[in-house]
Protein backbone atom coordinates (compact mmCIF):
# COMPACT_ATOMS: atom_id res chain seq x y z
CA UNK A 1 0.00 0.00 0.00
CA UNK A 2 1.31 3.36 -1.15
CA UNK A 3 1.06 6.91 0.95
CA UNK A 4 -1.17 9.15 0.24
CA UNK A 5 0.37 12.33 -0.01
CA UNK A 6 -2.24 15.34 1.35
CA UNK A 7 -3.05 18.28 -1.16
CA UNK A 8 -0.01 20.67 0.62
CA UNK A 9 2.89 18.43 -0.01
CA UNK A 10 2.78 19.72 -3.88
CA UNK A 11 2.53 23.37 -2.72
CA UNK A 12 5.48 24.40 -2.46
CA UNK A 13 5.20 27.37 -0.07
CA UNK A 14 3.79 24.38 2.17
CA UNK A 15 8.03 23.84 2.21
CA UNK A 16 8.54 27.55 3.72
CA UNK A 17 7.31 28.24 7.88
CA UNK A 18 4.56 31.51 6.94
CA UNK A 19 5.29 34.40 8.80
CA UNK A 20 1.32 34.76 9.53
CA UNK A 21 0.59 33.57 12.99
CA UNK A 22 -2.34 31.81 11.95
CA UNK A 23 -1.54 30.42 8.70
CA UNK A 24 1.68 28.81 10.52
CA UNK A 25 -1.20 27.15 12.84
CA UNK A 26 -2.34 25.55 10.63
CA UNK A 27 0.76 25.04 8.35
CA UNK A 28 2.31 23.31 11.90
CA UNK A 29 -0.91 21.38 12.38
CA UNK A 30 -0.85 20.16 8.37
CA UNK A 31 3.18 19.01 8.75
CA UNK A 32 2.47 17.33 12.34
CA UNK A 33 -0.49 15.16 10.64
CA UNK A 34 1.94 14.74 8.22
CA UNK A 35 5.26 13.33 10.27
CA UNK A 36 2.54 11.49 12.23
CA UNK A 37 0.57 9.82 9.13
CA UNK A 38 4.54 9.02 7.44
CA UNK A 39 5.75 7.24 10.31
CA UNK A 40 2.62 5.28 11.06
CA UNK A 41 2.72 4.07 7.04
CA UNK A 42 6.33 3.69 7.40
CA UNK A 43 6.42 2.27 11.28
CA UNK A 44 8.89 4.42 12.05
CA UNK A 45 9.82 4.97 15.70
CA UNK A 46 13.38 6.40 15.95
CA UNK A 47 14.15 9.71 13.27
CA UNK A 48 17.54 11.31 12.85
CA UNK A 49 17.03 15.21 12.19
CA UNK A 50 19.79 15.08 9.88
CA UNK A 51 18.64 12.09 7.87
CA UNK A 52 15.37 12.94 7.71
CA UNK A 53 15.57 16.38 5.86
CA UNK A 54 16.45 14.25 2.96
CA UNK A 55 13.71 11.80 3.02
CA UNK A 56 10.47 12.14 1.31
CA UNK A 57 8.76 13.39 3.88
CA UNK A 58 10.78 16.40 4.32
CA UNK A 59 12.10 16.51 0.48
CA UNK A 60 9.97 16.86 -2.70
CA UNK A 61 11.65 15.81 -5.28
CA UNK A 62 8.88 16.26 -7.63
CA UNK A 63 8.42 20.14 -6.78
CA UNK A 64 12.24 20.11 -6.15
CA UNK A 65 11.24 22.12 -2.35
CA UNK A 66 12.36 21.02 1.10
CA UNK A 67 12.22 22.07 4.70
CA UNK A 68 15.20 23.44 5.98
CA UNK A 69 16.45 21.97 8.96
CA UNK A 70 15.69 25.20 11.26
CA UNK A 71 11.97 24.44 9.85
CA UNK A 72 12.02 20.85 11.09
CA UNK A 73 12.99 21.39 14.34
CA UNK A 74 9.91 23.65 14.78
CA UNK A 75 7.59 20.78 13.55
CA UNK A 76 9.68 18.31 16.03
CA UNK A 77 8.67 21.21 19.31
CA UNK A 78 5.23 21.27 18.07
CA UNK A 79 5.14 17.62 18.31
CA UNK A 80 7.10 17.29 21.32
CA UNK A 81 4.52 19.78 22.47
CA UNK A 82 1.64 17.87 21.52
CA UNK A 83 3.63 14.41 23.68
CA UNK A 84 4.42 12.95 20.05
CA UNK A 85 7.70 12.94 20.22
CA UNK A 86 10.71 12.90 22.77
CA UNK A 87 14.04 13.84 22.14
CA UNK A 88 17.12 11.31 22.59
CA UNK A 89 19.77 13.65 23.18
CA UNK A 90 20.72 17.17 24.68
CA UNK A 91 21.43 18.53 21.38
CA UNK A 92 17.95 17.45 19.74
CA UNK A 93 19.69 15.05 16.91
CA UNK A 94 17.94 11.90 17.23
CA UNK A 95 14.50 11.80 18.51
CA UNK A 96 11.63 9.12 19.47
CA UNK A 97 8.00 9.87 17.32
CA UNK A 98 5.29 8.45 19.18
CA UNK A 99 2.39 8.24 16.11
CA UNK A 100 0.73 6.45 18.71
CA UNK A 101 0.93 7.66 22.24
CA UNK A 102 2.16 4.50 24.78
CA UNK A 103 -1.63 4.67 26.63
CA UNK A 104 -2.91 3.96 23.18
CA UNK A 105 -0.97 0.62 22.49
CA UNK A 106 -1.21 -0.57 26.35
CA UNK A 107 -5.19 0.02 25.05
CA UNK A 108 -4.91 -2.18 21.87
CA UNK A 109 -2.94 -4.67 23.19
CA UNK A 110 -5.44 -5.14 25.98
CA UNK A 111 -8.26 -5.55 23.76
CA UNK A 112 -6.39 -8.18 21.95
CA UNK A 113 -6.03 -10.18 25.36
CA UNK A 114 -9.53 -9.33 26.48
CA UNK A 115 -10.95 -10.42 22.83
CA UNK A 116 -8.89 -13.85 22.59
CA UNK A 117 -9.30 -14.69 26.26
CA UNK A 118 -6.13 -14.01 27.93
CA UNK A 119 -6.56 -12.02 30.60
CA UNK A 120 -4.55 -13.77 33.80
CA UNK A 121 -2.21 -15.35 31.21
CA UNK A 122 1.42 -14.49 31.12
CA UNK A 123 3.53 -13.02 28.10
CA UNK A 124 7.26 -12.74 27.46
CA UNK A 125 7.88 -9.36 25.73
CA UNK A 126 8.58 -11.08 22.96
CA UNK A 127 5.64 -12.80 22.37
CA UNK A 128 3.89 -9.74 22.37
CA UNK A 129 5.15 -7.89 19.71
CA UNK A 130 6.72 -10.77 17.23
CA UNK A 131 5.07 -14.10 18.46
CA UNK A 132 2.74 -15.92 15.32
CA UNK A 133 -0.29 -14.55 17.75
CA UNK A 134 0.15 -11.40 17.32
CA UNK A 135 1.03 -11.07 13.57
CA UNK A 136 -2.04 -9.51 12.26
CA UNK A 137 -2.24 -6.68 15.52
CA UNK A 138 -1.53 -2.96 14.67
CA UNK A 139 0.98 -3.67 17.76
CA UNK A 140 2.95 -6.80 15.79
CA UNK A 141 7.02 -5.17 15.41
CA UNK A 142 6.43 -2.37 18.34
CA UNK A 143 9.76 -1.48 19.52
CA UNK A 144 10.63 -2.43 23.14
CA UNK A 145 11.00 0.79 24.14
CA UNK A 146 7.08 1.27 23.31
CA UNK A 147 5.78 -1.79 24.31
CA UNK A 148 7.01 -1.31 27.81
CA UNK A 149 6.18 2.29 27.75
CA UNK A 150 2.68 0.91 26.79
CA UNK A 151 2.64 -1.72 29.62
CA UNK A 152 3.60 0.57 31.88
CA UNK A 153 0.52 2.17 31.28
CA UNK A 154 -1.54 -0.40 31.45
CA UNK A 155 -0.05 -1.02 34.80
CA UNK A 156 -0.72 2.06 36.10
CA UNK A 157 -4.45 0.81 35.32
CA UNK A 158 -4.45 -1.98 37.24
CA UNK A 159 -4.70 -4.28 34.54
CA UNK A 160 -0.89 -5.66 34.16
CA UNK A 161 1.64 -5.83 35.93
CA UNK A 162 5.75 -6.08 34.31
CA UNK A 163 7.57 -8.95 35.73
CA UNK A 164 11.31 -10.15 35.22
CA UNK A 165 11.18 -13.56 33.99
CA UNK A 166 14.83 -15.57 33.81
CA UNK A 167 15.09 -14.36 29.70
CA UNK A 168 13.76 -10.62 30.46
CA UNK A 169 10.76 -9.07 31.18
CA UNK A 170 7.34 -10.12 30.94
CA UNK A 171 3.75 -8.97 31.47
CA UNK A 172 0.43 -10.69 33.29
CA UNK A 173 -2.73 -9.38 32.21
CA UNK A 174 -5.83 -8.81 34.84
Amino acid sequence: MSFEWPWQYNFPPFFTLQPNVDTRQKQLAAWCSLVLSYCRHRKLYTVDVLEVQESPVFNNRKIERKLSVEAIQVVFEELRKKGNLEWMDKNKTRCLIMWRRPEEWGKLIYQWVSKNGMVNSVFTLYELSNGEDTENEEFHGLEDWMLLRSLQALQAEGKAEIITLDDGKGVKFF
